[in-house]
């Protein structure tokens, strides 16, 4: 029986772990968690409402409104309430606005972060939406 502590996703068939591939380290699984969080909508989660940041609602906001500073403020709070076990060690978040290299209608998010259980040192998540 394979060991692993969730499935990865996206979902891939794979002969080791069972009918599908396992996140196999705790590292691996704050990444998928942290991305996750992210990429998920508020009200998209059964039975919890406020969970997710909700990324692509941002693509949608005016450029002049800080959206910036409110989806990384956003971003800052849900991983404080959902994942508490991830230290936060800088959220950037950028549009054509505020970086010339990033294509219009585009969102890129920067986080680097650490998971102080598993002493693995300082990781990092990029995601660009458009």
């Amino acid at each position: 029986m394979a060991k692993g502590f969730a499935p990865k996703l996206n979902l891939e068939l794979n002969s080791e772990d069972g009918a599908y591939a396992l996140l196999k380290t705790i590292p691996e699984l704050a990444k998928q968690n942290l991305k996750m969080i992210i990429l998920t909508s508020p009200g998209e989660r059964i039975f919890e409402p406020s969970f997710g940041v909700g990324i692509r609602r941002f693509l949608f906001e005016q450029s002049i409104t800080g959206v910036e500073q409110k989806a990384k403020q956003r971003i800052v709070d849900q991983v404080t309430r959902y994942l508490p076990y991830i230290v936060l060690n800088e959220v950037q978040v950028f549009t054509s606005n505020t970086n010339p290299n990033i294509p219009s209608n585009t969102l890129s998010v920067t986080i680097n972060y650490t998971v102080p259980s598993t002493r693995t040192g300082q990781q990092t998540l990029d995601i660009n939406i458009s």
